[in-house]
C-alpha cells in the first residue's frame, strides 16, 4: 500500500510541476514536425524544470498547450530532467483498403524520431511523433532487457480553458452517456475514457483526445487536471504492471479538424496499427454483413424456433444470423448443445446464411480452453463468435484480446467483442475482428429493462465514439412498443449513421418484413465507399451523413430533441441527376412514414424540417 501511495504521488508532482513550468519559456529550442500540409504542428521542448511538453496547433490556431510528456519506468518519470538529441526525419505515404467510413484509407505523414534522455538515471529512450494533416500521435519506445515495472504516465493534453468537450465516465465496458461541458468548468479529477471530443473556441475547428494501437500495454483513461485539460490514467492497473524487454507505448493521439467531416474520414486509428499478414488481409473468408439477433427483441433463442430465424435471415437477404446467449442450454433426445448447433448450422449453409454464435469471454479466457471451445465452434461450422463481458482492460486482458483473435483467425473465424474496451485501430491487424460494442446502444433501450437513451445520445456517437472505430450499437426497431417517442425515420437512419462492417439489427424480423420501407432497408450495407457528413450536423444535436455505396448514396439524419431546419446540400453527387427516394417522419404518428420520390442533381438541395426526436433517410439513384 505504501508502494502505491509512493508512486501514485511521484506520478502527481510531476504532472504539477511540468504543467506549471511549462508556461514558461524553454531552456532548448523546439523540436517543429509539421503534417505534410504543414498546417498541423507540433512544437516539442524541455520547459525551465527540465520537463518535456509539447504544444499543437492546427492552421496557426492553438489546439493544446504546453502539455507535459512522460512515462514512467520503476518509479521514475522519463520525461523529467530531459535532455533531446537530433531528431530524424522521415515519412510514410501509403494507402490501403479499409471498411466502414469508406473502402480506402490514406496513410500520409511526416515523422520525428526523437532520441531521449531522461528520469534521475538519464535512461535512454525514444520518442516517435507522427504529423498527419488530420492531427498528431506520440509514443514512447524505452529499450532494455528482463522485466520493469511502468507505473504509468505523465502524459496529459492541456486544451484551452474555454473550449467544450464532450466524453462519458464509464472505463470498463464504455458503455457510458455523454455529458458537455467547457474546460474550465470540468471537474478535477473526474475520470473519462476515451475518444473525449473538444470543440475548439472561436470556431476554429475539433479536436478528439484518444489513442491508438492498444496492445501488450494498459488501457488508458483520462483524468480531468487541475490546469484544465486531460492527463493518463491507468485505471484497470492501478498499481502498474510487469514489462518484459522493449517497452513500447500505445500511441497517444489529438485528431485535429476545422469540421466535423474532416473528423469521421480521418484514418488516425488505423493508420497508428501494424498492416494484416497478407494471407489475412486478403482471406475472402472475411466477408462484412448484416445479421438477424433475436435476444433483443424476444430473449434466449429457442431451439425449435431456429429454421424460422434463419428463414427471416435468408428473406431479408441479409448474411448472417447471429444466435446469441442460451444456446448452450440446448437439448435434444441424446444430441448435447454442439450436436443441436450443427444442426442449425447445416440448415442455414443450404439457405446461404452464415451463423456466429455468443459465448462468455470467461470460456475463452485460459488457452486451453479457448482452443477447445474454438476447435468445437470450428466442428459445427459457425462463421464466428460474439465474445462478451471481458472485464476491465488490464494488461493481460489486453493482450487476450488480440490472443483471440490470431488463434480466431488460424481458424478462419470472425469475432465480435462485446462489453469491450473500446477499439484503438487493431482490427487493422486483425481484419476477423468484424465489430466491436463499447457503445450504449439499443441493448440500453429497451422496455423490459426499463430503460431509454436520451435524444441527444446518438447525435453525440458519430462525433465520439465512432472515431474510434467501428461500433456495435444494434440499431433500427419498428416495434411500435419500443419507440418511446422515436419514429421509424430516426431509426432506420442508425443503420446509415452508425458504422459497423456487422450489422446487426435489434427487432424481430417480421417488423422489418411487414414494414412499407422493407426495400430500402433490405439495400442498406454494412460498408461504405465515401462518406460525407452534411452541413447543419452539430455534436449531441444532429447527425447528417450521406454514404454511398457503388453508384448509389443514402441519406442518414438523427435529429435529437428539438426541431431541426436543414437544408441538404447535394454537391457530393457528381455530374448526372439522381432518383429521391425519400423516407421522412409522418407529422402525426412516430411509427409512420411521409414518402416523396422526385429527381434532383448536384445544385439542388433538401429543405427539411425535422421534429424532435426524428431523423430522415433517402436513397439516390442514378437515373440512365
Amino acid at each position: 500500500m505504501k508502494t502505491k501511495i509512493v508512486l501514485t504521488c511521484i506520478a502527481v508532482i510531476c504532472l504539477l510541476l511540468c504543467s506549471v513550468f511549462s508556461l514558461m519559456a524553454a531552456q532548448a529550442p523546439n523540436i517543429v514536425v509539421k503534417s505534410p500540409n504543414g498546417q498541423v504542428s507540433a512544437a516539442i521542448s524541455l520547459n525551465d524544470a527540465g520537463c518535456l511538453t509539447y504544444s499543437l496547433k492546427n492552421r496557426g490556431e492553438t489546439v493544446l498547450l504546453p502539455s507535459p510528456i512522460g512515462i514512467i519506468v520503476d518509479g521514475n518519470d522519463l520525461g523529467t530532467n530531459a535532455k533531446l538529441g537530433q531528431p530524424a526525419f522521415s515519412e510514410i505515404n501509403e494507402t490501403y483498403p479499409t471498411r466502414g467510413v469508406h473502402s480506402t484509407a490514406v496513410n500520409y505523414c511526416k515523422v520525428a524520431t526523437i532520441p531521449v534522455t531522461g528520469g534521475p538515471s538519464n535512461t535512454p529512450w525514444t520518442l516517435e511523433f507522427r504529423l498527419f494533416d488530420d492531427g498528431a500521435a506520440y509514443r514512447y519506445v524505452v529499450p532494455g532487457n528482463g522485466t520493469r515495472r511502468v507505473n504509468g504516465e505523465s502524459s496529459a493534453w492541456i486544451l484551452p480553458s474555454n473550449a467544450t468537450v464532450w466524453s462519458q465516465d464509464n472505463i470498463g465496458c464504455y458503455e457510458g452517456l455523454f455529458a458537455k461541458a467547457k474546460v474550465s468548468e470540468l471537474t478535477p479529477e473526474k475520470v473519462v475514457g476515451s475518444p473525449v471530443t473538444v470543440e475548439l473556441p472561436d470556431g476554429i475547428g475539433y479536436a478528439v483526445v484518444s489513442e491508438a494501437n492498444l496492445v501488450n500495454y494498459s488501457d488508458m483513461a483520462l483524468k480531468v487536471t487541475p490546469q484544465g485539460g486531460l492527463s493518463a490514467l491507468f485505471h484497470a492497473d492501478k498499481e502498474g504492471w510487469n514489462a518484459t524487454g522493449d517497452i513500447i507505448s500505445p500511441w497517444r493521439v489529438t485528431m485535429v479538424s476545422p469540421d466535423l467531416n474532416g473528423l469521421v474520414n480521418s484514418d488516425i486509428h488505423h493508420n497508428l496499427c501494424p498492416p494484416a499478414s497478407k494471407e489475412l488481409a486478403l482471406a475472402d473468408w472475411i466477408q462484412p454483413g448484416r445479421t438477424v439477433w433475436q435476444w433483443w427483441s424476444s430473449g434466449a433463442p429457442k431451439y425449435s424456433e431456429q429454421r424460422k430465424w434463419v428463414d427471416w435471415a435468408k428473406q431479408l437477404g441479409f448474411e448472417y444470423y447471429l444466435i446469441d446467449e442460451g444456446w448452450r442450454n440446448w437439448k435434444d433426445g441424446d444430441k448435447d448443445q454442439w450436436k443441436c448447433l450443427k444442426g442449425v448450422v447445416d440448415y442455414a449453409n443450404t439457405q446461404n446464411v452464415k451463423v456466429v454464435i455468443w459465448v462468455h469471454s470467461k470460456e475463452v479466457f485460459d488457452p486451453s480452453d479457448r482452443k477447445t471451445y474454438f476447435d468445437n465452434a470450428k466442428r459445427a461450422g459457425v462463421a464466428g463468435l460474439k465474445i462478451d463481458f471481458p472485464p476491465a482492460a488490464r494488461l493481460d486482458w489486453v493482450n487476450w484480446y488480440d490472443d483471440v483473435l490470431r488463434e480466431a483467425a488460424a481458424l478462419h473465424l470472425l469475432v465480435d467483442f462485446h462489453g469491450a474496451v473500446k477499439p484503438s485501430g487493431r482490427d487493422r491487424t486483425w481484419p476477423n475482428e468484424i465489430s466491436r460494442e463499447a457503445v450504449r446502444g439499443h441493448e440500453w433501450h429497451i422496455n423490459r429493462y426499463h430503460r431509454i437513451l436520451p435524444p441527444e445520445h446518438d447525435a453525440v456517437l458519430p462525433f465520439n465514439r465512432y472515431l474510434a472505430g467501428h461500433g456495435d450499437y444494434t440499431p433500427t426497431v419498428f416495434n411500435p412498443d419500443e419507440l418511446h417517442g422515436y419514429t421509424w425515420a430516426r431509426e432506420l437512419a442508425q443503420a446509415i449513421v452508425f458504422t459497423s462492417p456487422f450489422l446487426c439489427y435489434a427487432d424481430r424480423p417480421d417488423h422489418y418484413l411487414g414494414n412499407e420501407s422493407i426495400d430500402l432497408l433490405k439495400s442498406i450495407p454494412s460498408v461504405w465507399d465515401e462518406t460525407v457528413v452534411l452541413p447543419g450536423s452539430k455534436v449531441g444535436s444532429v447527425a447528417a451523413f450521406a454514404r454511398r455505396s457503388g453508384k448509389e448514396w443514402f441519406i442518414g439524419v438523427i435529429n435529437s430533441g428539438e426541431t431541426a431546419e436543414l437544408n441538404l446540400p447535394l454537391g457530393f453527387l457528381g455530374q448526372g441527376t439522381y432518383s429521391v427516394d425519400q423516407w421522412a417522419d409522418a407529422p402525426d404518428r412516430n411509427d409512420s412514414w411521409s414518402r416523396k420520390n422526385y429527381s434532383v442533381g448536384a445544385k439542388d438541395s433538401i429543405p427539411l424540417t425535422i421534429r424532435g426526436k426524428g431523423g430522415f433517410v433517402a436513397r439516390l439513384t442514378p437515373l440512365p
